[in-house]
């Protein structure tokens, strides 16, 4: 757990390489998979440090929003839900220096379940921390350039692709094999390599509140 606090809140003055943006990337295979229900959990996230405000139903919407766009494509033969839990965000602001590239973040907790057992995939869960996506102009801070809707969208929408990078590297669930790229891939996306980064590139100055109990990460 404190991995997780210093990762959200050292993000807040990290500045990473630029992030592929999701929506532009090819749909990979995901076997039988096909998305049934798609239910966020936001009304005990914790706003980190230096933040704007979202309320729960903002990020309710949004991110229900972004998980629909990437997996309704899919048209397996078995249905699951997929289910996740705000744990924490930030949505950078127009505070602080520029050249500390205020950054937004996210971090959630999300299960796997089996609709027609209607039972979760208990060994499948994982906590999933993104960044923002960065370009010319969150370089340096999208607090002083987009909206608050806009990073959400923007949070959003890596969020969604985390999870199907992990959902990916995890193929046998859905009756295919597990692509080794994939798994590389969604190791990547590990809270604690996030965590160990943020601690040698940045230090946290925010006050932070404490994330509520989350499940653990495990691929």
């Amino acid at each position: 757990m404190r991995a997780i606090l210093t990762a959200l809140s050292a993000v807040f003055l990290l500045a990473a390489c630029a992030v592929p943006n999701p929506d532009t990337e090819d749909q990979v295979p995901l076997g039988d998979f096909k998305l049934d229900l798609n239910v966020a959990v936001t009304d005990k996230a914790s706003k980190m440090g230096v933040s704007r405000t979202a309320t729960a139903e903002e990020w309710e919407k949004v991110l229900e929003a972004a998980i629909d766009k990437r997996f309704r494509r899919y048209d397996g033969k078995k249905l699951y839900h997929i289910s996740y839990s705000l744990d924490g965000y930030i949505l950078a602001t127009k505070g602080g220096r520029l050249a500390l590239a205020p950054r937004s973040a996210l971090s959630a907790t999300v299960h796997v379940w089996d609709s027609e057992t209607k039972t979760r995939l208990e060994k499948r869960s994982k906590q999933i921390l993104v960044l923002e996506q960065l370009d010319g102009e969150t370089f340096i801070g999208s607090g002083f350039f987009n909206s608050k809707d806009q990073q959400m969208q923007n949070l959003a929408a890596q969020f969604a692709k985390a999870v199907e990078r992990w959902l990916v590297s995890n193929g046998d669930l859905f009756g295919q094999d597990v692509d080794a790229d994939a798994k590389a891939a969604a190791e990547k996306d590990d809270l604690q390599a996030l965590a160990e980064k943020a601690n040698l590139e940045a230090v946290p100055d925010a006050d932070v509140a404490p994330l509520p109990a989350g499940g653990g990460t495990t691929n």
